[in-house]
């Protein structure tokens, strides 16, 4: 421990309130195969999320992609200028508010096809929207970062991963496809994945969080400025991702699901993008950002939907009660 910045005496870089220790050689192989191991599991949660998929609801949102616009609307409208207003209030460093508003460019992450079903949301829309937004990632997310980032650098300098965004589209569309037909062909043995594949979501969830945090336990000393843009972040998604649903017209399962597949970013889709675009020295600045806005996307989604299993155990209602459910 160095006594006089408080940090530990491996630390690569101090500066300031900043300290960042980066992993070592054992937590390099354990990322790997732990990354293996949760890539596998996250293809058969989206299988089972896909056996709750009507493919003629899906294609309904597809041939009349309103609910799809609004989404797209947050993902790629508010979520970078969310971004660009939260780095420029809290006067963060350059490069600190360069990979904030990467964050804030990425599209959605798998895990909101979870957390949606979990609080009654429309699963077609969520699917839909999760797919689109991936899809249109690879040109949008060019653009924001061209518009949002002149501020500090040269967006000629950040590599965006098409290859790593084209993966993400596979791993989502080929087992949520086979969900589908699934849920098409033998209905009544997809309930039966999907009751398995929703508890298995939520622990893989947690193992991810809780993974993370062991891999990188050693860079939590951050500065104070990137865990409260990390802690607003999130929130600030969620909560206009609903409203702007809900001026919109959209019924109140819709609104459930509009805010998470607004607030929940594919945070691994940003880290590969921050660990193309700098050298070792800045990424020791920023690289557990990503890390921060996943573990409170997951802490705020999570006292979501307690509020929301609450407010239903509260009033006594169930699925089916739900009028909007069948909107």
């Amino acid at each position: 421990m160095n006594n006089s910045t408080g940090c530990l005496a491996n630390a690569t870089i101090c500066e300031g309130a900043s300290c960042v220790v980066t992993a070592n050689n054992f937590n390099d192989i354990l990322s790997v195969v732990l990354s293996t191991v949760l890539t596998i599991l996250l293809a058969l949660v989206m299988f089972s999320m896909g056996c709750n998929v009507e493919i003629e609801k899906f294609l309904g949102h597809i041939k009349r992609p309103w609910g799809i616009c609004i989404g797209f609307l947050c993902q790629f409208g508010i979520m970078p200028l969310v971004g660009y207003i939260l780095s420029v209030a809290f006067n963060i460093l350059p490069i600190q508010a360069v990979v904030v508003l990467i964050m804030g460019c990425c599209p959605g992450g798998t895990a909101s096809n979870i957390l949606a079903y979990w609080v009654d949301g429309d699963m077609d829309l969520s699917v839909s929207m999760t797919t689109c937004s991936t899809l249109m990632a690879l040109g949008m997310m060019p653009l924001c970062l061209l518009i949002y980032t002149k501020t500090w650098v040269d967006s000629g300098t950040i590599i965006i991963p098409y290859d790593n965004i084209g993966t993400s589209l596979v791993a989502l569309v080929v087992p949520v496809s086979i969900g589908i037909f699934v849920n098409h062909k033998w209905p009544r043995k997809a309930k039966i994945i999907l009751k398995i594949g929703s508890i298995t979501g939520a622990i893989l969830i947690v193992l991810i969080a809780v993974v993370g945090g062991i891999l990188y336990q050693s860079a939590w000393i951050i500065a104070p400025k990137l865990w409260i843009v990390g802690t607003i972040f999130p929130v600030a998604g969620y909560s206009l991702g609903f409203f702007l649903a809900r001026i919109a017209g959209q019924p109140w399962h819709r609104c459930r699901t509009v805010a998470f597949e607004t607030g929940m970013q594919n945070t691994q889709l940003c880290s590969t993008v921050v660990q193309l675009s700098f050298t070792q020295e800045q990424l020791n600045q920023v690289f557990t950002f990503p890390l921060i806005y996943s573990i409170f996307q997951l802490a705020f989604a999570a006292i979501f939907l307690g509020i929301y299993v609450a407010y239903k155990k509260y009033y006594g209602k169930n699925k089916e009660e739900f009028p909007d459910q069948r909107q």
